[in-house]
């Protein structure tokens, strides 16, 4: 079958490669649509603990050999531990994910868990079950948040992440919602999408600020602008420091909250919000051109802000 497969440093290519094997417990996905993650554009330029030859692709969607409909979570924990009886698998200190550990959604299929996929309550349009996994993202911020109806929100970044905590804050009763981003073309889509302003940077007092970035100088930002005892919640994970002003921190009894992933809910309510989105910002692109969607993507370039690849 044809795959989009990392094979070094800053390359991505389309090869042949052979049928998954299913195991027992797993179920066999046909991939219909797969989503290209900004940090899987970082994990090609910069190779960590993605290794090569490796078939990514953790957000993806398709159908099962009896045609069901399936949305793949990609989180695979260890189901025994502490925090996974908590509820908080995301955190697993064993976790796997699909499209990382082992083989992923950019092929035209993959074996998977059965306990990873669920089936939409009502079929959605493939674009919208596309978008199910980073709008989970922004689904369990927002619920980490707590955030009151009326909030005054900040969106830093209007990348897939950051459009989906807009969406999540409109849907959650949020007020005054600004989002930044440097790109005007990102910030017409923003603006399009129902913020009530969309800038180059924040400048105004917010309750809650979501960091849809994560480098040293938006951390700093999310926490300046907050209100006294307000929320800055961290969901990018471009640059490991985080130089912010600890003592301004204590004085305004701020507060902040890194969110990875998301739980088993987050998802499902996910599944549940993305088919009434607007979803324009979102393109489709053949499995075929993969290789030159992916590399245009990691050089920079901006449009689509999230691309999907189906075979």
């Amino acid at each position: 079958m044809r795959a989009l497969v990392f094979t070094g440093p800053g390359v991505v290519e389309i090869r042949e490669v052979a049928e998954p094997e299913v195991g027992d417990g797993e179920v066999l996905v046909h991939v219909v649509t797969s989503g290209i993650c900004g940090s899987e554009l970082h994990g090609v330029r910069t190779p960590g603990f993605r290794v090569p030859p490796l078939v990514m692709g953790h957000e993806f969607a398709g159908r099962t050999d009896d045609g069901t409909q399936v949305i793949v979570n990609p989180i695979l924990s260890c189901g025994a531990c502490d925090v996974c009886v908590m509820g908080l698998r995301n955190v697993c200190r064993k976790r796997q994910i699909v499209g990382v550990h082992r083989p992923g959604g950019f092929a035209e299929r993959v074996a998977v868990p059965r306990a990873a996929i669920i089936a939409p309550s009502t079929e959605l349009d493939w674009t919208a079950a596309g978008i199910v996994e980073p709008a989970a993202n922004a689904v369990h911020a927002w619920s980490l948040a707590g955030a009151p109806a009326g909030a005054r929100v900040g969106v830093i970044g209007a990348g897939a992440i950051g459009l989906a905590c807009l969406q999540v804050a409109l849907s959650g009763g949020a007020a005054g919602i600004e989002v930044a981003d440097h790109a005007e073309s990102r910030r017409a889509i923003a603006r399009s999408l129902g913020a009530d302003a969309a800038v180059a940077e924040l400048t105004g007092e917010y309750d809650v600020i979501f960091d849809a970035v994560g480098a040293a100088v938006t951390r700093e930002r999310s926490l300046a602008l907050l209100r006294p005892g307000g929320v800055a919640v961290w969901l990018g994970l471009a640059d490991a420091v985080a130089g912010f002003d600890a003592a301004g921190l204590v004085r305004g009894e701020k507060r902040v909250l890194g969110s990875f992933a998301y739980t088993d809910a987050d998802f499902a309510a996910a599944a549940e919000l993305v088919g009434g989105w607007d979803l324009s910002w979102v393109g489709t692109f053949p499995l075929i051109e993969g290789a030159a969607v992916f590399t245009t993507l990691m050089n920079g370039h901006s449009v689509p802000v999230k691309a999907l690849l189906t075979p």
